[in-house]
């Protein structure tokens, strides 16, 4: 009797063991269904679910920055012991929850200020944009290409730099047109500043605005342009040339399985950073997952040339060379080496050396061929 009650005991311990998830809650700035941040945010939200058998997730979605403290006191009285807080604009509000939920833990995307239950991550795009940047050069007639942009933030404007490097390595002569919208998700005002780069004779086009609005627009007039966080070939099958994709559940299964392991608790964050880039397998260049360039494009880039080391070679190899090199585990090219300097001609990273992370998450300067207004830019 007392082998059998000692056996009904164990098989319950062992059910409760394996109904014991781990909960965690992402909190979003947009609706799910944007098709760009918050929508990659989203499904890899799902993938990590997916791939976690003892993982239970919830979200918020179109949470304004100024509301996320109160949406985290109601999470964590739900019983979330992680949460992921996906906004910039969130960042002063995380680190005054987290001082209020010391044992919770917590991550936030693109941020820079950490605590001991907060860690900061970033799945970071400007190698990306470069290689976009090569093919935007090499594919514009008018020597303007435009740029939508949501916010003047570090993290945008390192992005449209890298992106102007790329245009002006095949063609110096070629300028990179900005517009603000001061929004992450307004199809009217990406509409309206689409519209107004081509009406100044831009004909290629990259942008950070969380819809697809920017692609339709361009490809209306027949323009190119380039996916942002989720494949938008769909959207514009003749026009998307390549894009920058997101791969978020890599830092998100990778981290939660770290908490789960008892490798990250609520008190040793402090110094924890995750910025990935290719050879972390947490961003891909692509018009659509596993496709780098629309097939529509290669020849294209292929005729035209641009000199690498006094010798002239397809954009199209040297893309593809540099993705290769980018993504492997010691990469030996990066688009922000030195010597370079600002549009002013200020030297901002001196010759033989690679921007720092700390320069790179606090870039305020504008590249070489950056046209518009730079609001914060150093005089």
């Amino acid at each position: 009797m007392r082998r059998l009650a000692f056996g009904l005991l164990l098989a319950l311990g062992l059910a409760l063991a394996q109904t014991d998830k781990l909960k965690a809650c992402f909190i979003y700035v947009g609706p799910i269904g944007d098709i760009g941040w918050t929508h990659a945010h989203d499904q890899a939200r799902k993938k990590a679910e997916a791939a976690l058998p003892w993982l239970e997730t919830k979200y918020v979605e179109s949470v304004p920055e100024a509301q996320v403290v109160p949406v985290i006191d109601r999470l964590v009285g739900e019983g979330c012991r992680v949460i992921f807080a996906t906004s910039f604009g969130y960042m002063d509000g995380v680190l005054e929850a987290a001082r209020k939920h010391p044992d919770v833990i917590f991550g936030h995307a693109s941020g820079f200020k950490r605590a001991p239950n907060v860690m900061t991550y970033m799945a970071d795009f400007y190698q990306v944009y470069y290689l976009n940047g090569l093919m935007a050069g090499a594919l514009t007639k008018t020597g303007k290409v435009g740029y939508v942009g949501a916010f003047p933030i570090p993290e945008v404007k390192r992005h449209i730099n890298a992106f102007a490097l790329g245009v002006r390595a095949v063609n110096p002569k070629a300028s990179v047109y900005v517009k603000w919208i001061n929004a992450w998700f307004d199809p009217a005002k990406a509409r309206e500043a689409t519209e107004a780069l081509m009406s100044q004779g831009a004909d290629v086009f990259a942008f950070t605005e969380d819809t697809p609005t920017v692609v339709q627009t361009a490809a209306r007039k027949g323009k190119y342009s380039f996916s942002h966080y989720s494949p938008m070939l769909k959207f514009a099958p003749d026009h998307v040339v390549s894009g920058q994709l997101v791969h978020w559940e890599a830092i998100y299964i990778d981290f939660l399985k770290k908490v789960k392991e008892g490798v990250y608790t609520s008190k040793n964050l402090q110094d924890v950073d995750y910025f990935w880039l290719l050879k972390e397998g947490a961003v891909e260049l692509g018009a659509d997952y596993g496709v780098p360039i629309n097939p529509k494009h290669v020849s294209l880039l292929k005729a035209a040339r641009m000199k690498v080391g006094g010798k002239e070679v397809p954009v199209y190899d040297r893309v593809m060379a540099l993705l290769k090199d980018m993504s492997s585990q010691a990469p030996t090219f990066d688009p922000f080496t030195g010597p370079l300097k600002d549009r002013k001609g200020v030297v901002r990273i001196p010759a033989g050396r690679k921007a720092s992370l700390q320069e790179l998450l606090t870039m305020e300067w504008a590249a070489p061929g950056v046209v518009g207004d730079w609001p914060g830019e150093p005089k």
